[in-house]
């Protein structure tokens, strides 16, 4: 959302600057090499921080449920394509980029930012919004000098802004917790919590394609079909006392689970595939809905406000990293065994590299929303496609971060939030989007708006190239 928001205006003759709490994804690359070789985490600079957010290291899927075809979406395509991605994506009806290709795209896009005369400051995390008589006008920053230990930081002060977009990730607790502290409208909005379950890639081929492409542990096949995945859900997944929903989400054929954990002490994880999709895992998050008056994050209201949901999920990560006994090793647990509710005495290989634990995952979430996701796994997913309960998957706890729990509360028309004038609050973490196309979308939504505020009729370019614009993204 930032990303394209900043490149809408730029064009227009803006001069954005935009804050990037992490690094460009060639030294984001190394973090995570030290992540998955070393077991060292930066905080700033992970699986979910840094150039492109999350979406960078994960299939990069395109699918939307805005329209496929509307103009807005059609627009962020073309200009995905202007930057290098594959023609196919104007054509395929399940478009992914893979991490390989979204990383390219990412450096053509940011160097045009440059060359239209934006600003990025990365390792640049923005820790204070400056609202006086209900207007933001400044932002404080924390700025990690390149070659400075994280904790080395110096701040920084963004002054005499005409505008603010807040367009952060989802993983962005900090930011929400400043926005809560600054009397920032929030409001809690339901999100989803599960796990994700690997399977080896042969069975996906086998239930998709027939029996003849799960002959052997190759994650492709022959002839031109493309690697298969699916896509499960039901409304009515028991919980023991109503339904919820349940459903798979971001689903990586080809692909292998990583951690997606901001620091440590918390463990969660996500799914990533290159564009070529050729692992011999096949990984999908499997989840059930939590609702904003849930009874399940009652003790959580009490305690915690409008923050109940986010501080649910930290509670779940928790549970999840000392049943892997800390070190980023992840608890698994066969599906099979899962249902059962019974420890596995053995378990499979997993794409997961950072190490696995046999361990209770049952245990992790409150015994409603294990009940939900048996009754997903056992009465629905299981008929929609028989032989995805196997004893050959693999649960992989926890799957926590699928959306925000949260939503910046902003005016339909305006696009500003709600009480702050030049705020704009934009993209998944805003509570507005929810993958990299409808967050690209509702980001030049955002710029649309900026422009019609600040431009008017017959300013000059010059005129426009005073108005500051800044990001947080």
């Amino acid at each position: 959302a930032g990303l394209f928001c900043a490149l809408s205006l730029a064009s227009s003759g803006f001069k954005p600057i935009v804050l990037e709490r992490g690094q460009p994804v060639e030294a984001r690359g190394k973090s995570i090499g030290a992540l998955i070789h070393r077991r060292s985490i930066d905080p700033e600079s992970n699986f979910s921080f840094g150039e492109g957010g999350a979406g960078t290291w994960s299939d990069g899927k395109l699918t939307t449920r805005i329209g496929r075809n509307s103009e807005p979406v059609r627009f962020v395509l073309e200009t995905l394509v202007n930057y290098g991605a594959p023609k196919r994506i104007l054509v395929e009806g399940a478009p992914h980029l893979g991490t390989d290709n979204l990383v390219r795209l990412l450096r053509n896009m940011r160097e045009d930012l440059k060359l239209k005369g934006g600003e990025i400051h990365f390792g640049c995390r923005a820790s204070k919004f400056g609202i006086k008589d209900g207007i933001v006008t400044s932002v404080q920053a924390e700025y990690s000098c390149e070659g400075l230990q994280v904790n080395s930081m110096k701040n920084l002060s963004f002054n005499q802004l005409d505008a603010v977009v807040l367009a952060t990730g989802h993983s962005a607790r900090d930011v929400y917790q400043e926005l809560y502290a600054s009397g920032v409208k929030l409001e809690a909005k339901g999100f989803a919590v599960g796990f994700r379950i690997e399977h080896p890639q042969r069975i996906i081929n086998e239930i998709q394609y027939g029996k003849e492409y799960g002959m052997d542990d190759k994650a492709a096949h022959s002839g031109n079909l493309p690697v298969p995945s699916y896509r499960l859900a039901t409304n009515e997944a028991f919980d023991g006392e109503s339904n919820r929903g349940a459903y798979s989400f971001c689903m990586c054929p080809g692909g292998q689970i990583v951690p997606s954990s901001t620091e440590e002490g918390e463990l969660c994880i996500n799914g990533m595939s290159f564009s070529n999709r050729d692992s011999l895992w096949a990984n999908s998050a499997c989840v059930v809905t939590v609702s904003p008056d849930d009874p399940i994050l009652d003790e959580y209201r009490l305690m915690h406000g409008q923050l109940a949901g986010l501080e649910f999920q930290r509670d779940m990560e928790r549970k999840a990293w000392t049943l892997g006994g800390g070190n980023f090793t992840v608890p698994v647990q066969r599906l099979t065994d899962f249902v059962a509710g019974r420890v596995s005495s053995s378990v499979p290989s997993s794409s997961y590299r950072l190490g696995v634990k046999s361990a209770a995952c049952h245990d992790i979430y409150p015994k409603r929303l294990y009940n939900a996701l048996v009754n997903a796994i056992t009465q629905h997913f299981e008929k929609q496609m028989p032989g995805f309960l196997t004893h050959e998957a693999l649960i992989h706890g926890v799957e926590t971060r699928t959306s925000s729990p949260l939503r910046v509360v902003r005016d339909p028309t305006s696009l500003e939030a709600i009480g702050v004038h030049n705020l704009y609050p934009a993209g998944e973490g805003a509570g507005f989007a929810g993958g990299i196309v409808s967050a690209a979308v509702d980001g030049l939504s955002v710029a649309e708006v900026v422009k019609a505020k600040f431009l008017g009729e017959g300013k000059s370019s010059s005129q426009r190239a005073t108005v500051s614009v800044g990001f947080d993204y």
